[in-house]
């Protein structure tokens, strides 16, 4: 592993501490209490330390680095505060858009493949939609709205190839991670799993794919 990517796995696992400590207290919960310390906390700092030790792999130019380190940084504090509290916050969701549109129209193409803008644009409308109607039979939170924001700025950043890859693989992750802990007899049927980390981790995997023409 080049150095440069074990200095981003450490940052990464730093700031995966931090975002869990952040986390654990904004968006301020409703009676006041902070979570303490628990398993939450290594989950987000191997995320982060894996994320972002893969930017300076994937990615050459010194510009993108920076560009999809701060990318990661911020689906680190995503996974942090969807773990603790269960939701995607506005703060960090609404920027993801907003860069994405901004890409599109400056160049024209995603930020990792040549993709028609309008291409880009109408998956990360109809893609997020779609999930949602979708599971509405589910119940009230299977797929919140944090998580359509999330997957429409995701869907500008990456294309329609690799949202659609990013959902199937975080529905997958899903799959195999609930039916462990059911097997563990950690969770129930009945138990509420949040859906965000899975797409955040399938996310940054789609992201990761080697580059297309």
């Amino acid at each position: 592993m080049e150095p440069l990517a074990v200095v981003f796995g450490v940052c990464g696992a730093i700031w995966g501490l931090v975002c869990d400590r952040i986390g654990a207290r904004w968006p301020a919960h409703e009676d006041g209490s902070v979570r303490h310390v628990d398993w939450r906390t290594p989950v987000v700092a191997i995320f982060g330390a894996v994320a972002l030790a893969a930017v300076p792999i994937r990615f050459g130019d010194a510009a993108e680095r920076a560009l999809f380190g701060a990318v990661f940084s911020a689906m680190v504090l995503l996974i942090a505060t969807d773990l603790d509290q269960r939701l995607l916050p506005d703060e960090l969701n609404l920027p993801l858009i907003a860069l994405g549109a901004v890409v599109l129209l400056w160049g024209g193409d995603t930020l990792v493949n040549r993709q028609p803008a309008w291409l880009a644009i109408a998956a990360a409308i109809a893609v997020p939609m779609l999930l949602y109607v979708l599971s509405i039979p589910f119940g009230e939170g299977a797929l919140g709205v944090g998580d359509v924001k999330f997957l429409a700025g995701i869907g500008l950043l990456v294309g329609s190839v690799r949202l659609v890859l990013a959902v199937f693989a975080g529905a997958l992750l899903s799959g195999v991670v609930i039916a462990a802990l059911l097997v563990a007899r950690r969770i129930t049927l009945k138990s509420y799993i949040p859906f965000g980390p899975f797409l955040i981790i399938g996310a940054v995997w789609a992201v990761l794919l080697p580059a297309s023409s």
